[in-house]
């Protein structure tokens, strides 16, 4: 009876990934042309396409990444190799945990009374670092635990040779921990390349090509957001396409971090 549960379960939510993955299909790839990738948004009863929003999604994102990436590592390094089980180790610990599960409204409030009502603007930077927010638990997480599971003789060795603990961590452990600190790299990039509440209150949106993200900046989730829900064809249309658009390139990104992930399993 457990295993038929768990049969059923599994059906049930492999049928709500297919049904959503066919919508997507079926509605989003009739707007798939090459005005997508070479034409900003347009005004109702135009013709347009997704570039702007495509290049400033694409411009957020890359430097939610290096921020995201030099606080993760850096911290996950730190409760892995020096905090250890101490107190303020846990409370880090803990509060990491929290930022996990926290909802991305939250963490987009907390950065538009920091970054935008300060300087009555909102901007695109202001969204990389709403974005940086939520991608920062899940590499610190990833990090800490990749590099728990690395040999402690690596480090005896290393250090049994008179290299300090940190030229260790550089040159040895980072390097042997490389595949998974890559898996936790593509895993924070797909988990913030479809948020569209974060960027709402801080990168809004711009109709017009830029690459200036000092100003309110063009993105994917918010253009999906305002187009699903506008009364015209033409912008519903241009709304599953870009859905489409982010969903394929997640799928694509989950899919290399398994099989990075595999191979340093095998390894």
């Amino acid at each position: 009876v457990f295993k038929m549960f768990c049969v059923t379960v599994t059906v049930v939510a492999l049928a709500a990934l297919a049904a959503i993955l066919w919508s997507l299909l079926s509605q989003g790839i009739g707007g798939l042309d090459l005005e997508i990738f070479t034409k900003s948004t347009p005004a109702t009863g135009s013709k347009g396409g997704l570039a702007n929003a495509i290049v400033g999604s694409i411009q957020m994102c890359v430097m939610a990444m290096i921020l995201a990436l030099a606080i993760g590592i850096l911290a996950g390094t730190w409760l892995a190799e020096y905090g250890g089980r101490s107190a303020y180790a846990s409370v880090v610990r803990f509060l990491n945990d929290v930022l996990l599960s926290a909802p991305s409204i939250l963490v987009g409030l907390f950065v538009y009374e920091i970054l935008v009502a300060p300087f009555h603007t909102f901007s695109g930077f202001a969204g990389s670092v709403a974005l940086a927010m939520l991608a920062v638990p899940v590499i610190t997480r990833t990090t800490e635990d990749v590099l728990s599971l690395q040999a402690a003789t690596l480090r005896e060795a290393g250090v049994a040779l008179g290299a300090p603990l940190s030229f260790v961590i550089r040159t040895i452990l980072w390097r042997s921990a490389s595949s998974g600190l890559l898996t936790g790299a593509l895993l924070a990039f797909a988990r913030i390349s479809g948020e569209t509440a974060p960027l709402l209150f801080t990168a809004l949106n711009n109709q017009f090509f830029s690459l200036d993200l000092r100003h309110p900046t063009a993105n994917l989730p918010v253009v999906i957001f305002n187009f699903a829900l506008s009364a015209y064809d033409d912008w519903r249309r241009l709304a599953w396409a870009g859905a489409l658009l982010i969903a394929a390139t997640v799928l694509a990104v989950t899919i290399v971090a398994r099989i990075v992930a595999k191979e340093q399993k095998r390894s």
